[in-house]
């Protein structure tokens, strides 16, 4: 069983399956989740990445849950390149599925797990749930780490963040090499977090390294949950300006961002946005099917409410 389905098991309630009570059935999205009787139901397939079907207040009620118990994991945002790498990398596939929350970043990851009858998934971009869970005082009580960015940016997140939340805890910071880690930094980073001891990482270091970087450092650091946030470090220094709520919404966020680095992001979007429209395509169609997500999702039935 993989690390994220370890972590799901942990939290079910003893019940039977498919007798999943429901305590209090006065939203309509909370009663579809407690009839809910499969990892399936509860996850948008999307080219065979499993992605949570979730809001931003669902997404923070688990996050504040796994804190809570002192549970590890590490949460993925899964938008259109992230899920592009996994159709190349196998490995970035396996990252996706052992994460404790893949969530929908962006509008196509949306629009799928909608056409799959998920009607209340919403946008859970990166830059936003990391500025929710600094702003929301019911996690004031942890700690932070911020892993990642060019030189100084960390540092300069730490200093913005604390002024916009005086009641942050920022316990460090570490700005990595563009490249796999030395043996002696790797050590380095490891005795940073023990003295350090957070609650949270932050990892801004861009798809699909930051995938794989959690996922393998996840055992070694002495910290409950990672979050790889990719852009949110520059978003939130000034670097890259955010669009407007209209323009997420029609899921032209990639265009915008594209207006303002063409240099870095062209080649991205050609190689992944068709492609994409096209799999999807063959995907919703039935023209092609995902055998390895049928059987991961049988394979994990004794999942519950995860509410």
């Amino acid at each position: 069983m993989t690390q994220r389905a370890n972590y799901l098991t942990s939290n079910t309630s003893g019940e039977a399956t498919g007798e999943i009570h429901d305590a209090n059935s006065s939203r309509m999205k909370d009663l579809a989740f407690a009839k809910a009787t499969s990892l399936e139901e509860l996850r948008a397939n999307v080219l065979g990445v499993q992605v949570d079907a979730l809001d931003m207040a669902a997404a923070l009620k688990r996050i504040e849950a796994a804190l809570a118990a002192r549970q590890k994991g590490y949460v993925c945002m899964a938008g259109v390149h992230g899920i592009m790498e996994a159709q190349r990398n196998h490995e970035v596939k396996r990252a996706f599925s052992e994460s404790f929350l893949a969530l929908p970043d962006g509008m196509p990851t949306i629009w799928v797990g909608r056409s799959q009858g998920l009607r209340w998934m919403q946008r859970v971009a990166g830059p936003d749930l990391m500025l929710e869970v600094f702003g929301r005082r019911q996690f004031a009580r942890y700690s932070h780490f911020l892993y990642g960015g060019k030189p100084g940016v960390a540092q300069e997140l730490s200093a913005n963040l604390s002024r916009r939340f005086p009641w942050a805890r920022i316990a460090g910071t570490y700005t990595p090499p563009f490249r796999n880690l030395t043996l002696v930094e790797k050590r380095d980073l490891i005795a940073a977090v023990r003295n350090a001891r957070p609650s949270i990482i932050w990892v801004g270091i861009s798809t699909p390294r930051q995938e794989m970087f959690m996922q393998r450092y996840l055992p070694l650091l002495d910290t409950s949950l990672m979050f790889g946030v990719g852009a949110a470090f520059d978003f939130h220094t000034g670097r890259i300006r955010d669009s407007a709520e209209w323009i997420k919404r029609a899921g032209l966020q990639w265009l915008h961002r594209l207006i303002q680095d063409p240099r870095h992001l062209l080649w991205r979007y050609l190689r992944n946005n068709p492609e994409f429209i096209w799999r999807i395509a063959l995907q919703l169609t039935g023209v092609k099917t995902c055998a390895s997500c049928n059987s991961e999702a049988i394979s994990h039935n004794e999942f519950h409410d995860l509410r």
